[in-house]
């Protein structure tokens, strides 16, 4: 290892991470190069904690549903519902069954306990609520912004009533159709309901910004915020559907981009009301373009990670996490001239390293699994700080 190697690794401590970052950040992102490695959610959940215990982070925010986290974040602050219920309610895409993330709640739990409501650690999802293959139906979102300022709000400044807007949305199978996604003559997301919903939804939202004296003094900031979180994930279902509904060349990227714009808001939310962590996949972090290969060609959009920086600047913090082997996966031992290489060649488990001082020009590391993104040499030292993991078990 040389000597400018050695300067660079760092053990994985609080201090260690915040010692390389140019300022405290109020948004600190952790991400990962792929999904459901029990390694890489070990280490963030260790990281997650120092930085929590030392640096004084109240919010833990993941890439899995804003709607479904509600469920988590209730029972972690008034230990609402059973464990196996809420790992299984509280997380979208499966990761309920990860057992990282299952540490992770328990151990979030732990550390409420006892603890006055102020100090309390909060838990959040920062994803809009669709899958791969298809969006849910609006419903849960605007009937639960809708009952909110129904309940606070005289109904007669209400756009819609309760039932009205209940037919306006109909059966949540319509919206769930799995084949909008590769044809859009089978989305709803254009129709006349559709179309008049999005008005509404808009309508309801502003209803709601212009109460909020009067609602923060009838209810509460974690009210509002969450009515918040209904209106922007409401209006981000249907403009997603409004663009499943397109035919045009576009629609891929700009499904893509909403999908990063929905994170992007609520990452920005949690942020605007308490330090945050954050854990996603890297491209969902990264500050620079993201872009897919599709079966019709290469599309690119603007990440959340990308969005946030534009916002926030030296208040948001990305550092990726970088593999050595997923060898389950066949990501066996790395080429020496790649970064991952490099780090792989100091022998050690898992460090931080200070990215700016890699000076070694890298060539590219190509994996045959689909579900691995190695880290792109040419952001390399653009990035104030990397965690290493040697291998994955």
């Amino acid at each position: 290892m040389t000597t400018s190697l050695d300067d660079a690794i760092h053990p994985i401590e609080a201090s260690a991470v915040m010692a390389l970052l140019p300022t405290r950040p109020r948004l600190l992102a952790i991400g990962e190069p792929t999904h459901g490695v029990d390694t890489v959610l070990d280490l963030r959940n260790e990281v997650f904690r120092h930085l929590v215990e030392h640096e004084g982070y109240r919010t833990i925010t993941v890439e899995s549903s804003c709607l479904m986290g509600l469920v988590v974040d209730d029972y972690i602050t008034s230990t609402a519902g059973t464990f196996d219920d809420v790992m299984e309610q509280g997380f979208s895409h499966g990761w309920g069954k990860c057992p990282g993330n299952r540490d992770l709640v328990r151990w979030m739990r732990e550390y409420n306990d006892g603890r006055p409501a102020p100090e309390m650690l909060h838990f959040a999802g920062f994803d809009g609520p669709m899958e791969m293959q298809s969006a849910p139906s609006p419903r849960d979102a605007l009937t639960s912004l809708h009952a909110y300022l129904a309940e606070w709000i005289d109904p007669g400044r209400l756009p819609v009533g309760a039932e009205a807007l209940s037919r306006l949305l109909g059966a949540n199978e319509r919206w769930q159709n799995p084949n909008a996604m590769m044809d859009p003559s089978q989305s709803i997301g254009q129709s006349a309901e559709a179309l008049n919903l999005r008005i509404l939804a808009d309508d309801l939202v502003s209803l709601l910004d212009m109460h909020v004296p009067n609602l923060l003094a009838v209810s509460s900031w974690d009210a509002v915020d969450r009515a918040r979180m209904y209106g922007r994930t409401a209006v981000g279902l249907l403009r997603y559907h409004h663009a499943m509904a397109d035919a045009s060349p576009a629609r891929m990227e700009r499904l893509c981009g909403l999908r990063d714009s929905m994170m992007a808001e609520n990452l920005l939310a949690l942020a605007g009301r308490a330090p945050t962590l954050a854990h996603a996949h890297n491209s969902h972090l990264q500050r620079q373009l993201s872009s897919m290969q599709l079966w019709d060609g290469p599309i690119e959009w603007w990440s959340a990670g990308a969005l946030v920086s534009s916002e926030l600047e030296e208040e948001y913090a990305f550092i990726p996490t970088v593999l050595g082997t997923i060898r389950d996966h066949g990501v066996d031992v790395p080429p020496s001239a790649t970064v991952e290489g490099l780090l792989y060649s100091v022998g050690r488990d898992r460090f931080v390293v200070d990215a700016r001082k890699l000076t070694a020009d890298f060539e590219p590391r190509e994996s045959e699994w689909f579900g691995y993104a190695p880290m792109d040499p040419a952001h390399v030292r653009e990035h104030a700080a990397l965690l290493f993991i040697r291998d994955t078990l």
